[in-house]
């Protein structure tokens, strides 16, 4: 079953319109919203509330215990805590955890790093409520690579870390020189190199494509919390995901690697439709619960100062 399943995506995101005049970020918006949005799942209430300034969406399953910071993708161009908030809480319910989805400033009318600058304002303000060890983060496509970079801010800030971050087919290269970008062009159905390359002038433009933040592969990755990166092997980004877990292995930090054989950018979104995107996140909220010190309760296991 699993086949079929993978093979009527890979038709259905083949079959979507491309348009032959490049859209405005208007265009791309609505559009994006319009073809790729999910609600939260029966269970989770969501709330509007802001964090670190900017508008967020809360979602809360029941019986929540620890926080889940999540970042949004869309290429720094498009996305929102609407459009995702299926995805997030999913993850949030099946991780038992209270989710806050930021809906961080996009490109090109806020280029980099306004992304970054709000991602740290949300994190260091979690922090003033949250226990770290309580906290982690999540975070797809451009999302993956801002929570990255979030966290690479917050250290350079002196804050704490988090418990663990889950990145699903992060973004980390804005200089596009993994060679899947090229490599995996058919098998992707969803990108082209010119997309990625388009969401990239948007939001670096004559800036520093390679700057650590904005591309954290070119980054010294040492102290950052365990890592968890999943990516489809039918993605121009697999190489994002494959030097992102090779660098935080060579500086020190604990670090899964999983890539799904025939499925596409974020697959996880496909959840309840396509088998390997259920059981992707079943793994990454045993991920995020594993590393956060709770009682079988729900309640911080308390540690010894």
């Amino acid at each position: 079953m699993s086949r079929q399943q993978r093979d009527a995506l890979d038709a259905i995101l083949r079959s979507l319109p491309r348009s032959e005049v490049p859209p405005t970020p208007e265009e791309q918006r609505s559009g994006f919203a319009a073809a790729a949005t999910r609600p939260a799942p029966e269970g989770v209430v969501t709330r509007r509330t802001v964090l670190g300034g900017r508008p967020a969406l809360e979602l809360e399953p029941a019986e929540a215990s620890g926080r889940l910071l999540y970042l949004h993708g869309g290429g720094y161009i498009v996305g929102s805590p609407d459009t995702h908030a299926g995805l997030v809480g999913e993850l949030a319910r099946r991780a038992g955890l209270r989710a806050t989805s930021v809906d961080y400033r996009l490109a090109p009318e806020h280029p980099f790093p306004a992304a970054v600058d709000d991602g740290l304002a949300a994190y260091r303000e979690l922090l003033e409520s949250t226990d770290p060890r309580d906290l982690v983060m999540a975070g797809d496509s451009a999302g993956g690579g801002l929570s990255i970079a979030t966290l690479l801010a917050a250290r350079e800030a002196g804050l704490p870390q988090p418990a663990a971050v889950v990145v699903f087919s992060p973004w980390v290269d804005l200089t596009l020189s993994g060679a899947s970008i090229r490599s995996k062009e058919g098998a992707d159905p969803i990108f082209t190199e010119a997309d990625v390359r388009a969401y990239a002038d948007l939001y670096v433009g004559a800036g520093d494509r390679a700057h650590p933040l904005a591309s954290p592969v070119f980054a010294d990755l040492t102290g950052l919390p365990p890592l968890l990166v999943q990516a489809g092997a039918n993605e121009l980004l697999l190489d994002d995901a494959v030097r992102l877990a090779g660098r935080a292995g060579a500086d020190g930090v604990e670090v899964t690697l999983e890539v799904l054989p025939g499925l596409p950018h974020v697959f996880q979104h496909h959840y309840g439709r396509l088998d390997e995107a259920d059981a992707a996140l079943d793994r990454a909220a045993r991920f995020l619960t594993a590393h956060q010190p709770r009682t079988a309760g729900g309640r911080r296991a308390e540690r010894s100062a």
